[in-house]
This record gives C-alpha cells, structure tokens and sequence, in this order.
C-alpha cells in the first residue's frame, strides 16, 4: 500500500513537471513571435527588445516621424547630432540711432471691396519661378551693404504668401502683384534706390518686393543688431523669437512702424511669421 502510494506520488510529480515545463515553452515561443500588449508595454522600458517588437516599433515611429513632419516626408534618420538652438530673444536689443526714412503708410482699404480682382493675364508657374530666381539674386545694396543677400526661400514663401504666386491679383488693400507690394511701398523704393520699377508688371513686381526685403534687412539690421545682416533661420530659437529674419517677415506685412516701436522691437503678427517661416521649408512653389 505504502509502494503503491509512493509510485502514485512520483507519477503525479513527473506529470506536474511536464506540464510546467510545456507552459514554459509556450510562454517563450509566444514573446518570441512579439507577444501581447502586456508584454510589448513591460519591454519598453528595458533597454533589450526582441524581434517581435523591433517591427512594430519600427512602423510605429515611421508613423510618428511623418505626423510630426506635417508637409512633406519624414526626414532621413541622421546619426549627426542636431546643431545647438540659440536661444530664444524676447527681449527687443537695444536700438541704434538711425537716418533712413520710412515708408508712407498704406491707405485704407476700400469699404466696398469684398473680394480681390484681376488685371491682364497671369504668367506661368516657370515664368514666376524665373523672375523670383532673378530678384533674389540681384544685390540691392552693392556699395554700402554688399554683403546683404535676399534669401530665395524667403522672396519665393513670400510671394506665395502673399498672392499664391497670382501674377495678375489686385487685393481689397492694394497690395499688387507676385509680392503684393503697395503703392506707396513702390514709390518709396523708386525713389530711395533710383529705380524705375513698374508695379504691374511682374518681372518688376518680384524685384520690389525683394528690393523691400533687403531694405528691411538693411534697416533693423543696423538699428537692432549692429549691422548683422544675417536672415538664416538657424540665428532663430523659434518662430516668435526677435530675430532679424522674423522681425523683417513682420515688418514687409504690418510696415516697419508697426515693428520698430517706441518700446522697442514687437512682432504684431505672429501668424503671418509663422506661415511664411513654415513655407520656407514646406512650401510647394519651393519644387516648382
């Protein structure tokens, strides 16, 4: 009786054994086929992961990687550390004695305009990239600023900004042309660089608007930042921060009045810097 107890105990034993052994093996070969969500979320704190989670993962951040890109694709993964930010400048420099004058200010708009009209026929896509190409590499300041450039993302986001790159578009404001320059703004820089531009024809509508762009540079550039005329984005910590190249962003839509205050330098619409700064990078019209 007692043998037979003994053997019925050892049966039971190696039984039990086999079953816990044969969980066991279940249990490995399911973590190695990328296991459940229990499993997936242990493992991510650790700093091994087995190839059941490497693709998932992997997709998962490729997912990630495009939503945070917005338009356009993901960028490349790089093993080049990123460049240091500068950091962000919410406080307007001090300002330096000037003797430029500016521009008159725009009239108002008409009351009973509601929507923009068009003058003539509307140049091509290639015929705009070409004028826009060729502002842009024009040097407006050769004598006393050489060293300023207009930058093309900067004149081609602020043309498409501005007028969708519409050669032929009339705003309720005035705003004329590829750069939507104002009248008055015309006038000013006819006079001030001893320019004939016409306003409504496109070729001279593109240089305008740059020709403005490099003033602005000029101006804040020696009144705010001791005559760095630097517009790189990478002098920039973000998008609201008093850089040159967001104080002249502002500047070429709200004036330079509305920029250049009393207390010192503001940005009065953040939303507009922030769209043309977004299209420097992102715009469409950049693969025309």
């Amino acid at each position: 009786m007692r043998r037979s107890r003994r053997l019925s105990i050892t049966v039971c034993a190696v039984a039990l054994a086999l079953l816990v052994t044969g969980c066991d093996e279940r249990g490995s070969g399911g973590s190695a086929a990328g296991g459940g969500g229990v499993q997936q979320v242990a493992a991510a704190g650790s700093s091994e992961q087995d190839a059941g989670d490497s693709s998932s993962s992997s997709s998962s951040s490729d997912a990630e990687a495009k939503t945070a890109a917005g338009l356009g694709a993901a960028p490349a993964a790089t093993t080049t550390p990123p460049s240091p930010r500068p950091k962000p400048t919410k406080k307007s420099p001090p300002r330096r004695p000037t003797t430029e004058k500016l521009p008159s200010k725009a009239p108002p708009p008409d009351p009973g305009c509601t929507r923009p009209r068009y003058l003539g026929a509307r140049q091509t896509q290639a015929d705009v990239k070409t004028a826009l190409t060729d502002a842009a590499a024009i040097t407006y300041w050769p004598n006393s600023a050489p060293s300023i450039k207009v930058p093309l993302d900067l004149v081609k986001a602020t043309a498409w900004q501005e007028s969708g790159w519409q050669s032929n578009v009339i705003a309720c404001d005035g705003g004329v042309g590829l750069m939507q320059v104002m009248a008055p703004t015309a006038e000013f820089v006819n006079q001030r660089f001893e320019k004939n531009y016409d306003l409504h024809a496109y070729r001279d509508n593109a240089q305008l608007g740059a020709n403005y762009l490099a003033w602005l540079i000029k101006y804040f550039g020696d009144a705010y930042f001791e005559s760095d005329y630097s517009v790189s984005a990478a002098d920039c910590a973000d998008h609201s921060d008093l850089c040159l190249l967001n104080v002249v962003i502002a500047a070429y839509n709200f004036g330079p009045g509305a920029v250049d205050t009393p207390a010192g330098l503001v940005i009065p619409n953040p939303g507009y810097v922030d769209n043309v700064r977004s299209l420097m990078t992102n715009c469409e019209c950049l693969d025309f």
